[in-house]
């Protein structure tokens, strides 16, 4: 199913202080263009600087995302961006006047609130998606991190997050298609231990701390005057505590509300990719930086896949490798289910092919009389047969083997094909062929244009 890009309906602000500034802040979302993607503007420097919101663009992590372009940074983005990847936004321009996003009360409500009332508009382009191949892993040794995602066909998160505390131990946390994240995640706020409040405003942070804006822990004993000249640190009242455990005495919106923001974070940190992502994700203990770290990773698969994704150049005015004649040498099939017309390039692990859709094509005179289209099954069939040459070529064994298709999975099509189209099939080892058994991957492009695309395992045997 295709799924069209969205934008908000018109412009909406939130206002309120930075967690670590302690600085007043407006920040406002704006309509955007196809593709056009998350930026931030600074309209309080000269000249109005634009930051992608891009992991690419992470230069810290330290209780808080930061991205930075130049001079120019902007930080505490994780809750606004979670807000928007969650309320199905694609394309937003975010204006801003200081370098913090506003902390609001912690969590990300408000922002999805906001998001809410400026509406949502469909625009015409079409939602790109990374979609998960293979199990990739993140870990950090030193903060005992561990993030793994793992091909799925829709998006899901499992948090375990765990702490040496009598306050805050083991929490379990989860999202996927059936989580409503506005009700279920949004309101879970940032936290933070006592024993961490002085250190933090030595490294000049969390200088916006408030007991509205964080929920507090005491996990140990700590006298009142001690508690008393903290307060004063923060310019706050003095607070009595008795016990230990929520410093603030609030009422927690659900027993594992710790780990429900470590995940809201995490979709806020992921969001940095500009991509809805495919797969499940398995979380242990994750942060900020163990969350950006591991959506670099994905970037680079992404981008990885992308290359090979790249449709082929095709010369038509260029010699075949292997022209028909050489390709009846080396398959059995024949008219009319021989469906590949040359073979233009090899390498060690890859096969370009090409088939030219003519309306003599004998399945057109019934797919169908008044609308002739190439039948699924048969784009698939081609690109088969073109990975039946790559495995007998390298083998340097025309007409002594033949290649039997075992499975094909993950087919899509993307296109309808038609007389007069120029099939040109891009097929690719995706590991080495042991014990006579070959996996690949194959695309079927018209023009620029994904038209195809499938795995396949097939079985390599010697003719009789």
């Amino acid at each position: 199913m295709i799924v069209k890009q969205n934008t908000i309906a018109y412009p909406v602000t939130v206002t309120g202080k930075g967690l670590h500034t302690g600085v007043e802040v407006s920040l406002t979302f704006k309509p955007a263009p196809e593709n056009f993607g998350f930026r931030f503007k600074r309209i309080d420097l000269e000249g109005e600087p634009v930051i992608d919101a891009n992991v690419s663009k992470v230069r810290g992590t330290a209780r808080g995302t930061v991205l930075q372009d130049g001079n120019v940074s902007i930080s505490t983005i994780e809750h606004c961006m979670a807000a928007l990847i969650t309320s199905d936004i694609d394309n937003v321009l975010m204006e801003i006047n200081g370098s913090e996003v506003p902390i609001m009360d912690g969590s990300a409500l408000p922002f999805v609130e906001a998001i809410q009332e400026a509406g949502i508009v469909e625009q015409h382009a079409e939602r790109e998606y990374f979609v998960v191949k293979k199990k990739i892993t993140y870990r950090n040794q030193s903060t005992g991190s561990e993030l793994t995602i793992l091909p799925d066909e829709n998006f899901s998160i499992d948090v375990l997050i765990s702490y040496n505390s009598k306050v805050l131990g083991n929490q379990f946390a989860s999202f996927d298609s059936t989580t409503e994240f506005t009700t279920e995640i949004a309101p879970c706020r940032t936290f933070v231990f006592v024993r961490e409040l002085e250190a933090l405003l030595k490294n000049n942070l969390v200088k916006g701390g408030d007991l509205d804006n964080a929920i507090v822990i005491m996990d140990q004993e700590m006298p009142q005057d001690e508690l008393n000249r903290i307060a004063d640190l923060f310019n706050h009242e003095h607070i009595q505590v008795n016990e230990i455990g929520i410093l603030n005495n609030l009422k927690l919106h659900f027993d594992n509300e710790c780990a429900r923001h470590k995940l809201l974070d995490l979709i806020g940190d992921m969001a940095l990719l500009g991509k809805r992502i495919k797969g499940r994700i398995m979380a242990k203990r994750p942060g900020h930086l163990a969350n950006t770290e591991f959506t670099k990773l994905l970037q680079k698969e992404n981008l990885r896949s992308q290359a090979e994704s790249a449709p082929p150049e095709y010369n038509p005015n260029k010699e075949p490798l292997y022209d028909i004649n050489a390709i009846k040498r080396m398959l059995p099939h024949r008219n009319p289910f021989l469906l590949l017309d040359k073979v233009i390039e090899k390498g060690n692990d890859y096969i370009i092919g090409v088939k030219n859709v003519t309306m003599n094509e004998p399945f057109f005179v019934g797919h169908f009389p008044e609308e002739p289209v190439m039948p699924g099954v048969m784009i698939v069939e081609s690109m088969a047969q073109c990975g039946g040459v790559f495995v007998i070529s390298s083998m340097h064994a025309d007409g002594d083997y033949s290649t039997y298709f075992m499975t094909m999975d993950n087919i899509k099509f993307r296109k309808k094909v038609v007389p007069g189209d120029t099939l040109v099939y891009k097929i690719k080892l995706t590991g080495p062929i042991r014990r006579g058994i070959a996996h690949m991957r194959g695309l079927a492009f018209v023009g620029d244009t994904v038209v195809c695309e499938g795995e396949f395992m097939a079985q390599i045997v010697k003719n009789k």
